[in-house]
């Protein structure tokens, strides 16, 4: 499949992964350039060190391109950069703010820049900017989130902007990616449906969880702290949404490592498991080159049973 995106990326399809933190592993990503998207290694809250060892691990896993994700909350954001332009990174995307400051210098590098919004606003601002392209990213999708849902974001964002768009929140199968071209989208971005796969070096509990979770199964935490996020719905979620109210300050110390807790060792007392609500559409672990094919196997079949329907 060709488009503005598998162009740019110089990738098989427009599927991209997203830059989850602890678990978006050099792995992981490796696996997704390997079967023809574009792998992301969710730099989180690493230091320069760490993200140079898992760029050295990607670079031996996979000859195919590959991105870093760069949270703009992090406080090592300039020396992560610093890195990616050493290492000579294909692509960089950001995602928590605004990185317009940052994008000449990555352009002036040949590095191509994607930047994840929960507005058109910021959309326009980031493509003024330099960026080639964007991730509408709705609410429904896990971590932290923004307030518009993809439907109606991905709806806008395609009409507000020139460079390509990528649809992200809610999209784990064929039929949702069918959903997001509609929309205008180019390309997908997925992480909870990346979670579940063998290549997932996230614990087995969190795998667990996602195969038992349904489309009800999420809540938000950390929104009366102003860094609204969506896990699975667990005692230690409730703990944390009734505490904001209570005891912010007793909510934002509990929530310091528990991300790292779920991933890494798979606590259910006092992780914070990150999904969205497409964690409901997800009852399988596959390969992630299984889960590829098949997701554009489906897209391809989507696409042309509405255009049947349409021509009856």
């Amino acid at each position: 499949m060709k488009n503005r995106v598998t162009e740019l990326f110089n990738i098989e399809y427009p599927i991209i992964m997203g830059g989850m933190a602890w678990a978006g592993t050099a792995k992981l990503a490796a696996a997704v350039s390997n079967a023809g998207g574009l792998g992301m290694i969710g730099s989180g809250a690493m230091r320069a060190e760490q993200l140079r060892d898992a760029i050295a691990q990607i670079n031996k896993l996979t000859d195919k391109p590959y991105g870093v994700n760069i949270m703009l909350a992090s406080p090592y954001v300039e020396e992560l950069l610093n890195v990616v332009i050493e290492e000579k990174v294909p692509v960089v995307s950001f995602g928590a703010g605004n990185p317009s400051k940052y994008i000449p210098m990555l352009k002036e590098h040949k590095i191509k820049v994607i930047v994840v919004v929960a507005s058109d606003s910021l959309a326009k601002l980031v493509e003024r900017a330099g960026a080639d392209a964007v991730v509408a990213e709705g609410m429904e999708s896990g971590g932290h989130i923004g307030e518009v849902t993809t439907i109606v974001l991905v709806n806008k964002v395609a009409r507000s902007v020139k460079i390509p768009v990528i649809a992200a929140g809610g999209i784990a199968d064929g039929r949702g990616m069918a959903a997001a071209f509609a929309l205008g989208a180019e390309a997908v971005q997925m992480g909870t449906r990346f979670l579940a796969t063998v290549e997932s070096e996230v614990h087995e509990n969190y795998k667990r969880k996602i195969l038992n979770a349904s489309i009800r199964d999420t809540v938000v935490t950390g929104a009366k702290l102003g860094h609204p996020a969506r896990v699975l719905k667990t005692p230690f979620a409730r703990q944390v949404v009734e505490l904001e109210v209570r005891s912010p300050e007793e909510a934002e110390l509990i929530l310091v490592g528990s991300l790292r807790k779920a991933v890494v060792d798979g606590d259910i007392d006092s992780g914070s498991f990150m999904v969205g609500q497409a964690v409901g559409l997800i009852d399988d672990i596959p390969t992630v080159k299984e889960l590829i094919e098949k997701i554009m196997r489906e897209f391809f079949e989507t696409v042309q049973k509405l255009c049947r329907e349409v021509n009856t």
